[in-house]
């Protein structure tokens, strides 16, 4: 298949994981709402005008033309007024005309019989299981999805098999014309080692993975050791002496370290000049949460410094600055990188599949941990509202005094207004870097 084709197939491929996983996102609010005789209204997946819908019992389950996100429509989700036990009209004010209408809106469909069925009176911990329901869901998605990484496709893990041989010694930051009078010969081309050689003895000891075989390397620097790999069969055996070398210090994020000053480190140590072969290896199952649990701090990162790294970002789109890689980015973004990945035909088809179904995963934590923001309308905002309700009534009971009821969640619609401004504002401004100034991932 051309690039072109496998660029629109791997975008295709991401964008209907995020539909699939907004969807059960949703299916997370849904069934607990249902399990608890919440009265649901409807449940459609995108915004805008409808596509398909169809109605089963009491729900209208529907498709609609904007596919960014989606939404389970409950009866009663705000409580109506204290006074008259009705919806009034408006009287003076722009936030109180805000709360009144959505209690309108939330109260339209209350029928008879219903009055037991509406989200405001559930107790707290119903309220917190229905809202935490779809968090819980992408979280869920994100495990699995680890896990048939990491146990189906497995990790690029670094084989005893040489990949390549390089030719001169070469200084960090430095370039050598292999051909030149200025080539010193590293101590593997000297030796004969070629690619597809496997090293299985080094200074007389088996050799059982490349980061032993890579310890024992940096440790014998100038000094004499036999090596024996096998080739096409056979074994053949040299001497080797690794000289000693700047090398990067690489972290256990597997990124380059830097010093106080941002300056990168480096360390002399045995060089011998020679690179791994690597090939998916399956990972236990006892891999995964440690796994999934690392993906989820570093989104967690990320989302508790967004606001600093939205900065950034837009300082990148109108500036020449480069783009932070780690930063985030729009649907737009995913998909170009989406796209790049199943466009690279210089990389196994498993190893594409398998970059993309960890995307994925990664894009499932970011939905669950961003939705548990405690600000209107995330579902973290529901929560916390929820959480005020319960300590509202427990002080209230250990004071004496009545029942305060329900607590009104209308009443922070203007904030709410804000603060869907703001992400919609953020997501406009990702979209325009990731077309304008796009993250490159792959150098």
């Amino acid at each position: 298949m051309t690039p072109v084709l496998l660029f629109v197939l791997g975008v295709v491929f991401v964008a209907i994981g995020i539909a699939a996983s907004i969807a059960l996102h949703e299916v997370g609010h849904l069934l607990p709402a249902k399990l608890f005789k919440v009265r649901v209204t409807k449940y459609m997946i995108g915004f805008g005008p409808t596509l398909w819908s169809r109605r089963k019992g009491e729900t209208e389950y529907g498709v609609k033309a904007i596919p960014l996100g989606g939404y389970v429509s409950m009866i009663g989700m705000y409580p109506p007024n204290k006074e008259d036990g009705s919806v009034r009209p408006s009287s003076t004010g722009m936030f109180q005309t805000l709360a009144t209408e959505a209690r309108s809106a939330a109260h339209e469909e209350v029928g008879p019989g219903d009055e037991g069925r509406v989200f405001y009176r559930l107790p707290v911990w119903k309220k917190i299981i229905v809202m935490l329901g779809g968090p819980a869901m992408n979280m869920v998605l994100g495990v699995l999805l680890t896990a048939v990484l990491l146990m189906g496709f497995g990790v690029a893990t670094a084989t005893t098999t040489i990949s390549d041989v390089s030719k001169c010694q070469v200084a960090a930051g430095e370039t050598v014309d292999p051909d030149s009078a200025d080539c010193r010969l590293t101590p593997a081309a000297a030796a004969g080692l070629r690619p597809n050689d496997r090293v299985i003895a080094f200074d007389g000891k088996s050799v059982a993975s490349w980061d032993q075989l890579t310890e024992w390397i940096r440790a014998s620097a100038g000094r004499e050791v036999a090596i024996t790999v096998e080739r096409d069969g056979t074994r053949v055996s040299a001497t080797v002496t690794p000289v000693l070398s700047a090398r990067p210090v690489i972290g256990t994020d597997g990124r380059q370290e830097t010093d106080d000053a941002g300056n990168l480190r480096y360390q002399d140590v045995g060089f011998l000049g020679i690179g791994s072969q690597t090939e998916l290896v399956a990972q236990p199952a006892s891999s995964v949460l440690p796994v999934a649990g690392e993906n989820i701090r570093q989104v967690a990162g990320v989302v508790f410094n967004l606001p600093a790294r939205v900065v950034g970002v837009a300082k990148a789109a109108f500036s020449e600055e480069p783009r932070d890689p780690n930063g985030p980015i729009s649907v737009v973004g995913v998909g170009r990188v989406a796209g790049e990945v199943a466009a690279m035909e210089e990389i196994p088809v498993q190893s594409r599949l398998a970059a993309l179904i960890g995307l994925l995963a990664g894009l499932n934590f970011a939905l669950a941990v961003f939705n548990l923001i405690p600000l209107l309308p995330l579902d973290g905002g529901h929560v916390a509202g929820a959480l005020y309700e319960g300590a509202r009534r427990r002080v209230a009971k250990l004071l004496g005094k009545p029942d305060p009821g329900a607590f009104d969640i209308a009443k922070l619609l203007p904030v709410t207004y804000v603060v869907a401004a703001l992400l919609i504002g953020m997501s406009a401004l990702l979209i325009y870097a990731d077309i304008v100034k796009p993250v490159n991932l792959f150098g």
